[in-house]
């Protein structure tokens, strides 16, 4: 079950250019952003940004750190740092049209950006602190069920 309070996005860098996809619905449609998508019931946020990223892109790749939070009201949306694994990418011909490999300052400047897109990505050009995935898991979980970031 999918929902909309719940989202992810990841940046992916494939040989020094930004992974974007351009959306075909929403507030977002015929706009270029990061890739990213909904958080399904009982899945880890880090799962859904790997399981999003590969199913609009065909990109397989890991997270490694949280750069952002948004917070709404009624949504919550986390910003990670992917690592490219394997892939070419390509649209998923449904969510997105098109799928783009651009050099960050390109992706920046482009005036069919998402504002958000564009405020993460200048934040990530100035490489900013990010949040790393500590390999902390607490006696009475495991690994597939706790993630924490930042210890």
């Amino acid at each position: 079950m999918n929902n909309k309070y719940y989202t992810v996005c990841g940046i992916v860098e494939i040989e020094g250019k930004i992974l974007l996809v351009r959306h075909t619905y929403g507030s977002a449609k015929d706009r270029v952003l990061l890739p990213g998508g909904f958080v399904q019931e009982n899945e880890l946020p880090t799962d859904a940004a790997e399981r999003e990223i590969l199913e609009e892109t065909g990109v397989c790749s890991k997270v490694k750190s949280v750069f952002a939070t948004q917070f709404k009201p009624n949504q919550w949306c986390i910003v990670f740092v992917m690592e490219y694994v394997s892939g070419i990418p390509k649209s998923d011909g449904y969510e997105n049209n098109e799928v783009l490999l651009l050099p960050i300052e390109e992706a920046v400047s482009r005036s069919d950006i998402t504002n958000m897109s564009r405020e993460v990505l200048s934040a990530y050009m100035t490489h900013r602190s990010e949040l790393t995935r500590s390999s902390y898991v607490p006696a009475s979980s495991n690994e597939k069920e706790y993630v924490i970031f930042g210890i």
